[in-house]
């Protein structure tokens, strides 16, 4: 066995003190506070450049606020009752259509339905087509877009002389963008009430 030349200095590093576990411990813990700030990217299974490009965000649809639709009120106002939202021509941009009436507070007022668009540009919202005009006396019971096309339910009259109170015909159109136009279709279950 060698003897060390400096026989202090061997001697010395043969026993820890508590120092010298101090000292590793906090240099420990540096490391690891350290590597903890420090992580890789996120895995992922394509390589750098085969990334897709992300879907644009979608539009929000066109809002009803401050649209004039074409209903002639007098002294009241026109009351949007129901609405419902879905891209009606295939373009990634949703539509409104809209149910809307004068705010009478007597009878049944008639309804007009209208679909609303926005371009991107666009800083307003605008009426693109009148699928029931208020002069029809029509009343919507019920609204919905499905599969891109607009569904209902109207409530209509069967003469001029029923009262507005008392609806007597039952319509369940289709609506359905095709060729530059909304097209109408009568589900089988129109009837009579």
């Amino acid at each position: 066995m060698q003897q060390s030349a400096v026989p202090e200095l061997a001697q010395a590093h043969a026993h820890t003190r508590p120092i010298h576990w101090l000292a590793t411990a906090t240099a420990l813990a540096g490391v690891i506070a350290l590597s903890s700030m420090a992580q890789p990217d996120a895995a992922t299974a394509a390589q750098p450049g085969d990334r897709a490009p992300r879907p644009a965000p979608a539009a929000a649809p066109p809002s009803t606020e401050g649209v004039a639709f074409p209903l002639d009120c007098g002294p009241v106002d026109a009351v949007v009752e129901r609405r419902a939202t879905g891209d009606l021509d295939g373009d990634d941009r949703p539509e409104t259509v809209a149910v809307v009436h004068c705010d009478a507070a007597m009878s049944t007022p008639p309804d007009g339905v209208y679909v609303l668009t926005q371009g991107p540009a666009a800083t307003r919202p605008r009426i693109v087509a009148t699928l029931v005009d208020p002069k029809d006396r029509i009343t919507v019971q019920d609204l919905a877009i499905r599969d891109g096309s607009i569904q209902a339910t109207l409530l209509g009259y069967s003469a001029s002389d029923v009262p507005t109170c008392c609806p007597d015909v039952t319509e369940h159109p289709t609506w359905t963008w095709k060729d530059g136009s909304f097209l109408r279709a009568e589900s089988a279950g129109a009837r009579s009430v």
